[in-house]
């Protein structure tokens, strides 16, 4: 899987790249998701493209921000342009949704997008109610790497981490954090030679179901431990309040497909998204029969067949480099 476009909506809005000066009129602040791209912007560095934004949108009114490539020659790291963003704060207490790095794979492979500490995001922007973020570990590329530290932020709804390799730091960051309002919880976990060192232990906190009361959505997706993630969903007390779960994009056989069979019920789900997976024909067909029958959306596209190297099977995930 690459990510081959950008964003046509978040947040419920529609996403305008800012253009540059005098190109077009522009919307109402407030209804669109402004995107900034510092190559659609003329290639100019990213703070006199933030500067421009701030100059010609009414900062106030703007609900949702997108940044997509914020590098206008040889890629650098987001936690400078993070710091602008962050340091004007108090100019947008209309912001509701935040996602950072809307970059496509033939702009920056995933795995290459260095990112920092969010918390900041979270702590300076109380009444966020979306963060999305994409990428992961660095890679050696440098020393910046996507963390997290526990925080309690009382509006957010929607968080979402797309990453080849999520850090394990990052999962037990997630939960320990206090997000009483969180209703969509998404993970791209990854694998670990791209820095996703997470175990189903970390995910513990979360399949508790003590964490987040009001999550009706989980995506523990992309991992290459997707039928222990399986196992362990097969009892999480998590799924009882879900109204939908994905645990897909990664190494499901049948195996995982046989925990969940033989654990708690899976039919009050409206949807369960199982795409990108391994099943035999024989196992998906069971999986359609059991869930999909009593009357749950059950995603099975996408059947893989391992690769086969030197008489051994290699499955992989969709989203890793």
């Amino acid at each position: 899987m690459t990510f081959a476009d950008h964003f046509d909506t978040f947040h419920g809005l529609p996403v305008l790249t800012l253009p540059e000066p005098g190109e077009e009129a522009l919307p109402a602040a407030g209804g669109v998701a402004w995107r900034l791209d510092c190559f659609e912007a003329g290639d100019i560095p990213f703070p006199e493209l933030w500067q421009s934004f701030k100059e010609r949108v009414p900062s106030a009114d703007v609900r949702a921000l997108v940044i997509g490539p914020w590098w206008e020659d040889e890629y650098s790291e987001l936690r400078p342009v993070l710091e602008l963003v962050l340091a004007d704060a108090a100019r947008f207490p209309a912001l509701r949704a935040l996602f950072l790095a809307d970059v496509t794979g033939e702009e920056c492979e995933i795995s290459w997008l260095q990112l920092t500490d969010i918390t900041p995001v979270l702590e300076a922007f109380p009444l966020l109610e979306e963060l999305g973020v994409r990428g992961g570990d660095s890679q050696g590329l440098g020393e910046e790497a996507l963390s997290l530290r526990p925080v309690r932020h009382d509006a957010l709804r929607e968080l979402r981490f797309e990453s080849g390799g999520l850090p394990g730091q990052v999962v037990r960051a997630v939960g320990a954090c206090e997000l009483p309002a969180l209703e969509r919880l998404e993970l791209w976990l990854g694998v670990e030679a791209y820095g996703g060192d997470a175990t189903v232990a970390d995910l513990a906190p979360i399949l508790s179901g003590g964490r987040f009361p009001a999550l009706r959505h989980l995506g523990l997706q992309d991992s290459e431990l997707q039928d222990e993630i399986a196992a362990a969903i097969a009892s999480a007390p998590v799924v009882a309040q879900l109204e939908s779960l994905s645990l897909s994009m990664g190494t499901l056989t049948d195996a995982g497909a046989e925990a969940l069979l033989r654990g708690q019920p899976l039919t009050h789900l409206k949807r369960l998204d199982l795409h990108h997976h391994f099943l035999g024909e024989s196992m998906a067909e069971r999986v359609e029969a059991a869930i999909g029958s009593a009357g749950t959306d059950v995603d099975l596209s996408e059947r893989l067949a391992p690769h086969r190297w030197r008489d051994e099977e290699w499955r992989y995930v969709a989203v890793s480099e």
